[in-house]
């Protein structure tokens, strides 16, 4: 249940064995609107993950679906920002990830074996062919290497 727009609880609500199959009754449950806190948030979130896990929805349920989804999406792009890592950050992690070291990146990369270590400590940049080369590799689009 919701107080006012600036006064928002987090509701467990008593659901329903199944979820209402029409648009109507599915907003009587939870109304549409802008999300405004994280409360709003996690009573969307929870009511999209209940239809996710509902199987085959209705027409209703699936454009009601949707509209939630848009509506967190919509918050989440303002309140819930994801960082992403640096290309370096992203070199280590995919190395580390294929038990790679620097020696590995430079006999990859076509270069000599100190040139490996250099690039990992920020000391030397990657070339364009390095990126295409590496992007083969651990099937990525180049820029993910970049900053």
């Amino acid at each position: 249940m919701t107080r006012g727009r600036s006064d928002t609880v987090r509701v467990r609500h008593a659901h329903p064995a199944k979820l209402p199959g029409n648009l109507t009754d599915l907003v009587r449950l939870l109304p549409p609107q802008a999300i405004v806190d994280e409360v709003e948030y996690q009573n969307t979130t929870e009511m999209i993950d209940r239809l996710m896990t509902a199987g085959r929805l209705t027409k209703g349920q699936a454009r009601y679906m949707e509209t939630l989804v848009q509506l967190v999406q919509a918050y989440e792009a303002t309140h819930h920002e994801i960082e992403t890592p640096g290309g370096l950050a992203t070199l280590r992690h995919l190395l580390d990830e294929n038990g790679m070291n620097a020696s590995d990146l430079a006999r990859l990369l076509g270069i000599h074996a100190s040139m490996g270590s250099k690039i990992l400590n920020g000391d030397r940049m990657l070339t364009v062919d390095h990126l295409k080369k590496l992007a083969a590799r651990f099937k990525v689009r180049p820029d993910a290497f970049m900053d």
